[in-house]
């Protein structure tokens, strides 16, 4: 028989947290799922900017706290990935590879992955130079050249934590201009260790063992750069794959919901990076989770 709950949360990612929480506080019995480790995208980002009123500024810290807060709370955590969300009478069932799962309610707050820049050798030489978090393997690159690719505040704030350790950071945005905070901007040109170059797209990450180079297009031809590192930062596509296909998506495949994050589907909401319309910061991902959560709380009431 399969363990039922009032709500279920898919995701431990901020809003996954934040969101398990709050129900959990408020007395109904909360389930939350995690395919990888909590806390989701903030893990890889050393100092949160701006912090968190009252919490952690660094990202790894502030999901531990709340993960342990949750837990004094009686949330039930499982590291399990969520593979399938259909529908049953009262709720529905949350199915993963261990077993099935039932819930009065569910908020999917699976949030994002980066996305890839889909070239050859990006795959093959993942975990080899081509890295996801500069906080977590710029160390590795002691006055190397990496490649930042991108030109939004990730992408900047990176480039920015890889000049720590790095000789030189090759910064590489395919627009003309930066569409990052203008704080960013000017942090990124005060910093003599990073070289801009716009109007370029990668074309291939090369190497043997390690990564050793790119291929970029400059717009007048092919160029290849000599790299140690490549990180990419041009954005995010959700994690959604097992969502019903009832649930309308917006351009990005994110979710789309109502004023209150429910989806066309009753009792089935969505907060934080997975929903069509949430802003891109931690602020933004807490308030979904708030606001989904008062809804679930109202609803089961």
């Amino acid at each position: 028989m399969s363990q039922s709950f009032d709500v279920i949360i898919i995701g431990e990612g901020i809003a996954g947290l934040t969101a398990a929480g709050l129900l959990a506080k408020k007395g109904f019995s909360t389930a939350s799922f995690e395919q990888q480790l909590f806390g989701g995208l903030v893990l890889n980002i050393n100092e949160l900017d701006p912090a968190p009123a009252g919490g952690e500024a660094g990202g790894a810290a502030f999901a531990s706290e709340m993960t342990g807060a949750n837990a004094d709370a009686g949330v039930t955590s499982f590291s399990e990935e969520v593979t399938a969300l259909a529908p049953t009478d009262g709720g529905y069932t949350v199915t993963t590879a261990a077993g099935s799962y039932h819930a009065r309610q569910v908020i999917v707050a699976s949030g994002a992955k980066l996305k890839m820049l889909g070239v050859p050798g990006e795959a093959e030489f993942e975990g080899r130079g081509v890295s996801k978090c500069a906080d977590c393997d710029g160390p590795m690159f002691q006055n190397e050249t990496v490649a930042v690719i991108g030109g939004g505040d990730s992408a900047l704030q990176e480039a920015g934590v890889l000049t720590h350790y790095c000789g030189k950071v090759l910064l590489i945005h395919r627009g003309t201009a930066f569409s990052a905070q203008p704080r960013f901007v000017e942090q990124v040109k005060a910093n003599p260790k990073i070289e801009v170059r716009f109007g370029s797209t990668v074309e291939a990450v090369l190497g043997d063992k390690m990564v050793e180079k790119i291929r970029v297009n400059t717009g007048s031809g092919s160029e290849e750069l000599a790299v140690a590192g490549v990180f990419a930062y041009i954005g995010l596509e959700p994690n959604a794959a097992f969502v019903p296909e009832a649930v309308k998506r917006d351009a990005t495949g994110r979710l789309v919901t109502g004023d209150t994050l429910e989806t066309a589907l009753p009792g089935l909401w969505a907060a934080g990076a997975v929903r069509s319309g949430c802003g891109g910061s931690l602020e933004d991902a807490m308030q979904d989770a708030k606001r989904a959560a008062e809804a679930v709380a109202a609803r089961l009431q």
